[in-house]
């Protein structure tokens, strides 16, 4: 694709602290969900990107390092491959020195990366220098001449709807005044009681000019995180879980008064700061934060270089809680002053934040419509960006109630932070409430809306052991040893999927495939007329998504069985958007070979056609044949299937599992599943080396059945 057809938009602010981070992440998500090379250009970046200059460092860039957060965070979630280096323009000191180089530098480092994209994402100055008298002029230039309309991002907080709106016509003007198009105004951190006022004032500017929307103010975005809090103080991490230094630090309390009034004062997140000597606060707080019905705290700095007394150490020691205490050498009001200097940003490893900046730019913002404006090519691919943004859309149209039952696991509820945050689904986690809750803050996972259950307390274990019992009577178990077998999170989840108090389960983070499955099979069963269990992986490659069956359940199909998987499959892949051509796969391409293997093949495919004469379907055939189209051309030119297949089924359960890995682990693919087919009601499988990813996706493709079923 050549330069000037890369569709670009450029957001640009006329001052700082407008949360353009929010705005960019939003955009740029769906940007990568609907064309495969998505890429981020920042025309100025804080410092030099490959010399940097001392003299326009600050604390917080040294602290930070001389990378541009902002870059670094989008880049980590473009879709066109660009490196940092290719990606950043030129520094304020360029600019300040020279700025029609500067310009230019930047129009042609930009059309170098429009050059190998598809769409770029423009994300204009912070105001952390001064670029020109006037940088929201200086930006406007720079848009006009990488030819990318403006979107508008302006500061609510603090500010009356009326000046809102007097803020936006004089950047308008000025937008004007350099011949940018301005294609949408975001006023973001309103007051969320003015939201309404602020889109009335926002819309009375001019009925004929650019989209406005309104962000709410969110405290989350702008709170820094305990790591962040532990670098203002120069501090250094004497207790606790270094892994809870991503949780947010809601609130700040100065602990000076008496144990008692401390107490009183807590919060969820709060930050409690006191002396190392004041035993009485120390000993306290760290109770109250371990203790049930108590706010579940972030971190405890100890000031004035004071260590705890060892016998109030060996106290909290044996608390067992995973709060961090933070030492430092300053004194209370120094402490104070540099906690409260603290800046909260949006970075790489804030998922929390990210998460909740793409929800609130989902709620408030159509960026639909948005992207609609700009000449973005169709796509003839499917990214696994693309794909697996389909799939969480599709599960949000229709909001089904899904059971998670290993809640002791810290990437279930990560996950599960994930996905409520974007409304993906209803959910119920298995788990002691109280622990599931603590752990849950303290890795700043907000569960509020999530239902905790413990299997082993539920008031619904009586009705559950009598259900499995007689479910289960032709194998003789008693009550009594139903109600043990409930207790097990697999079963009781299972058993909420059975009474239709949730819709779906997702397990296996901490199970093997068996114990998941197992408690399927003997409480939901099959569907009417499906007699194989089967399953298969959603194979995201470079360009496209294919479906692989079975390569997780059944080890080695009849040729029955492998006509089940193969339309089972071939219906699960119609439901996620894959259009279904299927092959049956050995290694012999239609007629050539012959043996046991190649004609079980032969006689399943003919049984798929004579079961679903609607599917496009091949086989025997080779993968090669199956997927490349040129192969395709020598060894069966007038198929249907051949070279254009997107269901793919093994002979066996050897083949299908060493070839998916293969897949996996040699072209960079994702796979998602195993998702499992033929059931009443969806139950799915997770690697026991699941990524948080690989949760959400789980999940979103479980919510999805469910919705279809």
């Amino acid at each position: 694709m050549t330069a000037h057809a890369a569709s670009a938009i450029y957001i640009a602010s006329p001052e700082g602290d407008t949360g353009k981070s929010t705005i960019a992440l939003g955009i740029l998500h769906k940007l990568a969900a609907t064309v495969a090379r998505v890429a981020v250009f920042r025309p100025i970046t804080r410092l030099e990107h490959r010399e940097s200059s001392p003299s326009l460092r600050s604390p917080q860039d040294d602290a930070e390092g001389e990378r541009d957060y902002i870059l670094e965070l989008l880049l980590s979630r473009a879709t066109a491959g660009l490196t940092y280096d290719e990606c950043a323009g030129v520094s304020y000191q360029q600019l300040h020195e020279d700025p029609e180089a500067a310009i230019a530098e930047i129009v042609d480092r930009f059309h170098r990366v429009a050059e190998r994209s598809d769409a770029v994402l423009i994300v204009g100055s912070d105001y952390t220098d001064v670029a020109a008298p006037s940088e929201l002029s200086m930006n406007a230039r720079i848009a006009v001449n990488l030819g990318a309309p403006v979107v508008l991002a302006v500061k609510a907080k603090d500010r009356t709807p009326a000046e809102v709106a007097q803020v936006v016509e004089v950047c308008l003007v000025e937008l004007t005044a350099q011949h940018a198009y301005t294609a949408a105004v975001v006023a973001n951190r309103c007051d969320p009681g003015q939201l309404d006022a602020v889109a009335e004032a926002l819309a009375a500017i001019s009925v004929s000019g650019p989209a406005s929307y309104v962000l709410p103010e969110e405290p989350l975005l702008v709170a820094p995180s305990v790591a962040e809090l532990r670098r203002a103080v120069h501090g250094e991490l004497t207790g606790g879980d270094e892994h809870s230094l991503i949780r947010e630090a809601m609130s700040v309390l100065v602990a000076g008064m008496t144990a008692e009034h401390v107490l009183e004062r807590l919060r969820d997140g709060m930050a409690v700061i006191t002396p190392g000597d004041r035993s009485d606060v120390v000993m306290a707080v760290m109770g109250a934060h371990a203790a049930a019905g108590f706010p579940s705290l972030s971190c405890v700095i100890l000031n004035g270089g004071l260590p705890l007394h060892p016998e109030v150490a060996r106290l909290v020691a044996g608390l067992g809680t995973r709060l961090p205490i933070i030492s430092t050498e300053l004194g209370t009001y120094d402490t104070a002053r540099a906690v409260a200097s603290a800046r909260g940003r949006v970075t790489v490893d804030s998922q929390r934040k990210v998460d909740t900046a793409l929800a609130l730019m989902e709620q408030h913002v159509d960026t639909a419509d948005l992207i609609d404006t700009l000449s973005i090519p169709i796509p003839t691919v499917t990214t696994p960006q693309m794909f697996t943004y389909q799939l969480i859309d599709q599960a949000r149209a229709d909001v089904q109630r899904i059971v998670l039952p290993e809640g002791d696991d810290d990437r279930i509820l990560r996950a599960a932070g994930r996905l409520l945050a974007h409304r993906v689904a209803d959910l119920t986690i298995l788990g002691e409430e109280k622990s599931v809750r603590a752990r849950a803050a303290e890795i700043g996972v907000d569960l509020s809306t999530a239902i905790v259950l413990d299997p082993r307390t539920s008031e619904l274990c009586d009705q559950f052991a009598e259900q499995y019992a007689q479910l289960r009577s032709h194998k003789g178990v008693t009550v009594d040893q139903a109600r043990e077998t409930i207790s097990d999170v697999s079963y009781f989840g299972t058993m909420l999927v059975h009474n239709d108090m949730v819709d779906g389960m997702v397990s296996g983070a901490r199970h093997t495939t068996a114990h998941t499955v197992r408690p399927a099979f003997e409480i939901i069963k099959t569907l009417p007329g499906v007699s194989t269990v089967s399953s298969i992986f959603l194979m995201c490659l470079e360009d496209r998504v294919l479906a692989y069956g079975d390569c997780a359940i059944v080890p080695d199909p009849t040729s029955e069985q492998l006509a089940d998987i193969a339309i089972s499959s071939a219906r699960t892949a119609a439901q996620f958007g894959i259009d279904p051509r299927v092959a049956m796969l050995s290694y012999s391409t239609g007629s050539s070979g012959t043996g046991a293997d190649v004609d079980k093949v032969r006689a399943a495919t003919e049984l798929v056609r004579q079961r679903a004469p609607e599917l496009l379907v091949e086989g025997p055939i080779q993968y090669d044949a199956a997927v490349d189209p040129s192969t395709a051309k020598t060894k069966m030119p007038e198929s249907e299937v051949a070279g254009r297949a997107t269901v793919l089924i093994f002979p066996d359960l050897n083949t299908g599992n060493n070839t998916y890995k293969a897949v996996q682990r040699s072209a960079g693919a994702i796979a998602i599943g195993p998702v499992l087919q033929g059931l009443n009601k969806p139950v799915n499988d997770l690697s026991r080396g699941a990524l948080v990813e690989d949760i959400v996706n789980t999940v979103a493709i479980t919510a999805i059945q469910a919705a279809l079923q």
